[in-house]
C-alpha cells in the first residue's frame, strides 16, 4: 500500500506559517467590521501574531534533529529555515512597531495596512521553507502582491502611488521569467523538486535548456534581491513609498528573497552541477556581486535624498550578500551559508533602525529625507544622532558593529573557497566597504558639525522608541559578542 504523500506531523512542523496565516486573515476580518478608533488594536496584534510565529520556529527548531519533508517535498523544515523564520517575523514585528506614529503625521491610516504586512510574510516564510520551485514562486507571489500593496498605502502621495507602479510592472516581469525558468528546469530533470533537481542534473550541466533554465532563474532573483542591473526600480520605489515601509523591503523583504535564492541555488543548484562554465552559475553571480557592489557604492556618493542613499546602499549590500552565495556555490561544505543568515540578521536590524530614525525625525511640515536636513541634530537630539551614527558605521562595516562582522565572515567565507576562486572578489568588496564610508559619513558630519536648519519635530510613540533603542543594542551586541549569534546560524 503506497504511503500518503501528506502526514500528520506536516502540520506540526509547518506550525509558524499555520500561526501567521490564522492571524492575518483573522485580521482581514476584523479589519472589515471595524472603523476609525476600534482599529487600534491592529497593530499590537499583528506584533502578537509575530512574536507566536517565531516562538511556534524556536520550537520547531528545538524538536528537529535533521531536515524533514513535508507535503511530498513541497516544504523543508529545517533549523536554517526557522533561523530565518524568526528572523522575518522579528523584522515585521518591527515594521509594524514603527508605523502607527508615521501614519498619523502623514494621514495615510489603513487598516489592511497590518494584513498586509502579516500575508506578506506568510510568503516569506513559504520561500524559506520552500523545498520545490512551485512552492518558491507561490511564496514569491504571495509576498510580492501584497508589497505592491503596501508601497501604495499612501494613497495621497503621487510618489507612492508611481513607485508602487514601477514595482508592480517591473515585477511582473520578474515573476515571468522565473516562471519559464522553472518550466524549463522541469523540462531538462522532469521534476520541480529542489533535491531531486539536485540529484538528476549531474549529467545534464551543459545541456542549452538547462543552462538557460539557470540563466533566467538568475534573472529573476536578481531583480528581487535589487542586483545591478536588475536594480533599477529601487531608488524611486524606496523614495516612493512612507518609510516604514521602505525599510521592511530594504531589511525583510530582502532576507526573503536571499532565504529562496539560498533554497534554488544552494539546495537545488549547489555543489558540482556548473552549467555555466568553469565556476558555474557562481561565476555568473560573482560577476554580478561585484558590479552591484561598485555601482551601488558610486551612485550612492551622489545622492543628497537620504532614502535614495540608502536604498542605494542596499544595492551595494546585496552585492556582500551575493558573494556569500556564491561561496556557498562553490563549497556547499563551507561556511557561506552560516556567513549569509548572520549578514542577514546584522544588516536587518541596522536597516531597521536607520530607516525608522528617518522615519521618526520628520514631520508632515518638513520630512527631513535630504542630508542637509539632518545638520545639527546631535545638539537637539543626542541620543537620536548617537543611534543614527551607530547604524551608519554598522552599514559602513566598521568595527565593533553587527556590520563589521557580517562583513567580516562573509568574505572570510570566500576566501575559503578552493584554489581561491573568490580572492579577486573579496578585495573588490572590501574597497567598496571603504567607498562606502564617505557617503555614510555625510550624514555624521551634518547631524554633529552644521548648525540646524530650523526645529526638529520628531514623532513620538513608544512602540517607534521601543524598536530603535532594540536595534541599536542589538547592532552592538552582534558586534561585540558575536559567537552567540554566530553559533545559531551555524
Amino acid at each position: 500500500m503506497n504511503e500518503l504523500p501528506v502526514k500528520p506531523t506536516d502540520f506540526l512542523y509547518m506550525a509558524p506559517l499555520t500561526v501567521l496565516t490564522v492571524v492575518a486573515l483573522l485580521l482581514v476580518v476584523i479589519e472589515a467590521f471595524t472603523r476609525g478608533r476600534t482599529r487600534a488594536f491592529l497593530m499590537p496584534l499583528c506584533v502578537v501574531g509575530c512574536l507566536f510565529g517565531a516562538l511556534a520556529a524556536v520550537v520547531v527548531a528545538r524538536s528537529l534533529s535533521g531536515p524533514v519533508s513535508m507535503f511530498d517535498g513541497m516544504l523543508i523544515a529545517d533549523k536554517s529555515s526557522m533561523f530565518l523564520t524568526v528572523l522575518l517575523c522579528a523584522g515585521t514585528a518591527f515594521s509594524a512597531l514603527m508605523t502607527p506614529p508615521h501614519q498619523a503625521e502623514y494621514d495615510w491610516e489603513s487598516g489592511e495596512y497590518y494584513s498586509m504586512l502579516l500575508l506578506s510574510l506568510c510568503g516569506m516564510v513559504m520561500m524559506a521553507m520552500a523545498g520545490d520551485l512551485v512552492t518558491t514562486f507561490l511564496g514569491l507571489e504571495t509576498m510580492s502582491l501584497a508589497v505592491y500593496v503596501l508601497c501604495a498605502s499612501r494613497r495621497g502621495s503621487r510618489r507612492s502611488t508611481e513607485g508602487a507602479m514601477k514595482y508592480f510592472l517591473m515585477g511582473a516581469f520578474a515573476s515571468a521569467f522565473l516562471i519559464y525558468g522553472i518550466a524549463l528546469v522541469y523540462g531538462a530533470t522532469g521534476t520541480t523538486d529542489l533535491v531531486l533537481i539536485a540529484e538528476r542534473m549531474a549529467d545534464k550541466g551543459q545541456e542549452p535548456l538547462m543552462v538557460m533554465a539557470v540563466i533566467l532563474l538568475l534573472v529573476s532573483f536578481g531583480f528581487k534581491v535589487a542586483a545591478v542591473p536588475f536594480h533599477m526600480w529601487t531608488p524611486d520605489v524606496y523614495e516612493g513609498a512612507p518609510t516604514p515601509v521602505t525599510g521592511y523591503m530594504a531589511a525583510v523583504v530582502k532576507a526573503a528573497a536571499f532565504a529562496g535564492a539560498l533554497r534554488v541555488f544552494g539546495l537545488g543548484l549547489g555543489g558540482d552541477f556548473m552549467p555555466l562554465g568553469h565556476m558555474g552559475w557562481g561565476g555568473a553571480f560573482a560577476v554580478i556581486a561585484a558590479v552591484t557592489m561598485t555601482v551601488g557604492n558610486l551612485a550612492a556618493l551622489r545622492q543628497e535624498n537620504v532614502k535614495r542613499m540608502l536604498a542605494y546602499s542596499s544595492v551595494s549590500h546585496a552585492g556582500v550578500l551575493l558573494t556569500g552565495l556564491v561561496a556557498t556555490g562553490l563549497d556547499p561544505e563551507g561556511p557561506g551559508r552560516a556567513a549569509i543568515l548572520f549578514y542577514l540578521a546584522a544588516y536587518g536590524v541596522t536597516t531597521l533602525g536607520s530607516f525608522g530614525l528617518v522615519s521618526w525625525i520628520g514631520s508632515r511640515e518638513h520630512e527631513r529625507v535630504l542630508v542637509d536636513d539632518w545638520a545639527g541634530l546631535a545638539g537637539r537630539h543626542p541620543g537620536a544622532a548617537l543611534a543614527m551614527t551607530l547604524f551608519l558605521l554598522s552599514l559602513a562595516g566598521m568595527p565593533p558593529t553587527a556590520g563589521f562582522f557580517g562583513k567580516f565572515i562573509v568574505f572570510q567565507s570566500a576566501m575559503q573557497v578552493p584554489d581561491n576562486q573568490l580572492l579577486w572578489l573579496v578585495v573588490v568588496g572590501v574597497l567598496n566597504s571603504v567607498i562606502s564610508i564617505f557617503y555614510y559619513l555625510r550624514i555624521v558630519m551634518a547631524m554633529y558639525f552644521r548648525e540646524p536648519l530650523g526645529e526638529f519635530r520628531p514623532l513620538r510613540s513608544s512602540g517607534i522608541t521601543f524598536a530603535l533603542v532594540t536595534c541599536a543594542l542589538l547592532v552592538l551586541q552582534m558586534g561585540l559578542m558575536p559567537s552567540f549569534w554566530l553559533g545559531m546560524a551555524d
